[in-house]
Parts: structure tokens; sequence; C-alpha cells
């Protein structure tokens, strides 16, 4: 799907909450002021119309991280994968791409959202970190003069002229080079969210060092750090999210 094409296809969620399964969600605009702050956070509570709550766990953890993922695809799809009967996969909020911020479900609770194999625990760290997807088709496969999805070939995002669309890495992240660009609106309400969070668990606003900001980390060296992680830094396998990222806008902002 094009850029051009997703704002429509965001607002038709917007305006009948229906996910890409058909699922129906409830939606309700919500503002909480940000402890200790002047600023506020404004998102849209979304939950399932027929209540169900089976993609989470109503169990309460202490939380010492954040972590950053994409969502590698469009947002009524990451909203039907995050909302998916009994898969208990899933994250408290979603970002879209014009800067709406859903929460699925209360940050204090927990869902699986790292993976098999990732470090100190798919479990363990899962529940003690809290996960925020941005809705972004992820990386992008270079096919003649166009770049598209990874999940399918046909659907293309842009062509090479598009720029303001992509990101090229002059060296290529984990094999990749081409990463479909986040929205300005999504790094403005993403660093409100963080200010918001980091407030309300006492979590350093903190990023970690250049030097180790898209490495795999030991567990002792998350243990170590309080702060806000990325999927990369769990999992070797995984992309979400490098250095096509605007790391200093997010720095600035959270100062």
């Amino acid at each position: 799907m094009k850029p051009a094409s997703l704002i429509t296809y965001e607002q038709s969620f917007f305006d009948n909450g229906l996910d890409s399964m058909g699922r129906k969600h409830i939606l309700t605009p919500t503002t909480v002021p940000i402890p200790g702050e002047s600023g506020k956070l404004t998102y849209i509570r979304c939950g399932r119309e027929n209540g169900d709550t089976s993609f989470f766990f109503d169990e309460e953890v202490a939380k010492t991280h954040i972590v950053l993922h994409y969502t590698a695809g469009y947002l009524k799809g990451d909203v039907a994968s995050l909302t998916a009967p009994s898969q208990e996969i899933s994250v408290p909020f979603v970002v879209a791409r014009d800067g709406s911020i859903l929460n699925l479900w209360s940050s204090k609770k927990w869902a699986y959202h790292l993976g098999p194999g990732a470090v100190g625990g798919n479990t363990a760290m899962s529940k003690r970190t809290i996960a925020i997807e941005i809705s972004n088709i992820g990386f992008l496969n270079k096919i003649g003069n166009n770049l598209c999805s990874d999940n399918n070939s046909d659907d293309i995002y842009c062509s090479l002229t598009d720029t303001a669309h992509f990101k090229a890495l002059k060296t290529p992240f984990r094999g990749k080079s081409y990463f479909a660009t986040f929205t300005s609106k999504q790094y403005d309400s993403l660093i409100v969210l963080l200010r918001y969070l980091t407030r309300k668990y006492n979590i350093k606003r903190a990023l970690l060092p250049e030097s180790e900001r898209y490495n795999l980390l030991t567990e002792n060296r998350i243990n170590g750090f309080s702060g806000i992680l990325t999927h990369a830094n769990f999992r070797a396998d995984k992309l979400d999210i490098g250095p096509a990222f605007e790391w200093e806008r997010l720095s600035k902002g959270l100062k």
C-alpha cells in the first residue's frame, strides 16, 4: 500500500472501529496529565466490542524498561494481530501514522511481545517491559525501481524517487538497506507517550549510547540499564528499530 493511501485507510478504522478481520473495537478518546509536568497525553482507548481480553494477561507486574517495535504492517492489520483472541501476543500501545495513540490494555499488565529466544527469556522480559508498536511497514525490498513490503512483492510501497517515504542506509543494518520512514506526527506522539510512561513508572528517559543502540545485548547489560530499548536489543533476527529511525529527534524530545 502506498503512503498516500494510508491516510484514508487508517481513517476508516477510526470511523468504524473495524480491524482487518472485521472485528469491532470501541474507540474512546482520553486525556491524562503527565505526572510532574504541565503537558498532557491524549490517546484512544481501543477495546474489543465483545469485551474479549484474552490477548493479554490480567496480571500487574513492576516495569523496568520500555521497548520500541515497529509493526511491519498497516494499522487495521496491526490491531487485528495484536488483539487476536487467546494469542497473548500484544502490546499496550500502538502509534498510528497520523499520530493517534491506541491503548489496547493497561500498561500495568503484560503480554508476550519479544518472542522465542529473546535475551533474558520471552516471559521474564515481556513481563517487566512496556512495549510500544509504531505502525510502519518496516524494511523494504528493492525490486527494479520500486520498494516493496517484505510480506508481498506485489505490494509496492514507493519508488526510489519517493525519497520522503524511505531511508536508504549507507551501511546495511542486519543485511537490510531500505526502511520506510516514520511520520513526523508519530515522532511527536511517541515523545509525549514516552514522557508519560517514564514518569508514571519511574523509568529513566535514557537511550543506549549509539555504539550499543543497534546491538544484541546481554542479559546483564539489560539488567544494568534503565531506559528505552528496542526489539533488536533482545533478538538478533529482528530489525526494529535500527539506524533508519531519527534517534536524535527522540533524544531531544525527551530532555
